[in-house]
């Protein structure tokens, strides 16, 4: 078969290709696009261009053809399989570039969730330590009872193991408790940023009442070496929960030249960043409550040890990664 025998045959079945990856190039929604270009089987033609590539060459046609043939197959490679790579490629962008360089660029919101949840928190952490009795003016008597059993250095179950089966079931139940916590401290963003700010401090008091109490009664190192591996991750993703949510309030608030709705919608786009972010966090928080935090048989110092790590790797994270592709 000789070029132009070759190319009328098939130039029909390239065209209708090239026309599927122009309406990928640009995006154009699938109702809108060709009939044809649903309706075929693009893996299947895909193929068939290679194989057409692959006897171009074979045969010596023209260098145009078998250009204009190879183009079409990088790009329709680069469809077709970058949707495979591109959900591991865009996490990793998310993860080490995106999420903390959006944090960064936020600052001032972080330093006023910071604020609101931890100046409550050392504040009647510190209190408690001069007047014990205000832990009851923060959490009903059953409620301080209970965490002082979880946490009696001569409760039984300090230094057992618990069943693999139970890490497990922990583990979900951390991350729905974890998750749940983060999600309405973000939401109450919706109140003009009323809410993001009851949460924060309330969650504040709440963490800041318990680990007073426990530290003034002397049950300091079961509390501290429990909660110091997750609470870096935690702590910091409520705070960013906090964030996410007075983003929309004070998008609420002060919409600037952009109508309520307007500024409500750009402001939910990059919330909604930090709130993956957000979710991932709590996701690493509790598998290490689960997995680590409860282990019996890791000594305290070890806990930390490691603590103190992976509260420097929180910080570190937060200030620099992503820092040098931003430059």
């Amino acid at each position: 078969m000789n070029q132009d025998s070759f190319t009328e045959k098939y130039q029909p079945q390239w065209k209708e290709f090239e026309r599927w990856l122009d309406s990928k190039d640009r995006e154009i929604p699938k109702d809108r696009r060709p009939l044809s270009s649903d309706s075929v089987d693009i893996p299947h033609m895909y193929r068939q261009l290679c194989h057409h590539l692959s006897l171009a060459q074979s045969r010596n046609y023209s260098a145009q053809l078998i250009e204009y043939l190879n183009q079409l197959t990088l790009r329709g490679h680069q469809h077709l399989y970058r949707a495979k790579s591109n959900t591991l490629s865009g996490f990793i962008n998310f993860v080490f570039y995106e999420f903390p360089s959006l944090i960064r660029k936020e600052w001032r919101l972080f330093w006023l969730a910071t604020l609101l949840f931890y100046g409550p928190l050392f504040g009647i952490g510190f209190a408690i330590q001069e007047n014990p009795e205000l832990v009851y003016s923060i959490m009903p008597p059953e409620q301080v009872s209970e965490f002082r059993s979880m946490y009696d250095p001569e409760a039984k179950h300090i230094g057992t193991e618990r069943a693999s089966d139970d890490d497990f079931y922990m583990f979900g139940f951390y991350i729905y408790n974890n998750i749940s916590v983060g999600f309405r401290t973000f939401a109450g963003g919706m109140l003009f940023g009323l809410g993001s700010i009851f949460f924060l401090v309330y969650n504040g008091l709440a963490i800041g009442a318990v680990a007073g109490h426990l530290i003034q009664i002397g049950y300091s190192e079961t509390f501290l070496s429990f909660v110091i591996g997750h609470g870096s991750f935690e702590l910091t993703a409520i705070i960013i929960a906090g964030m996410a949510g007075l983003k929309l309030g004070f998008a609420m608030i002060r919409p600037g030249l952009l109508s309520r709705s307007e500024a409500l919608k750009r402001a939910g786009k990059v919330s909604l960043k930090m709130v993956y972010g957000v979710i991932l966090m709590l996701v690493i928080a509790a598998f290490l409550e689960a997995f680590w935090s409860s282990k019996g048989s890791i000594s305290p110092s070890i806990k930390y040890y490691v603590g103190f790590f992976l509260w420097g790797f929180v910080g570190f994270y937060l200030l620099f990664i992503g820092r040098r592709r931003a430059d």
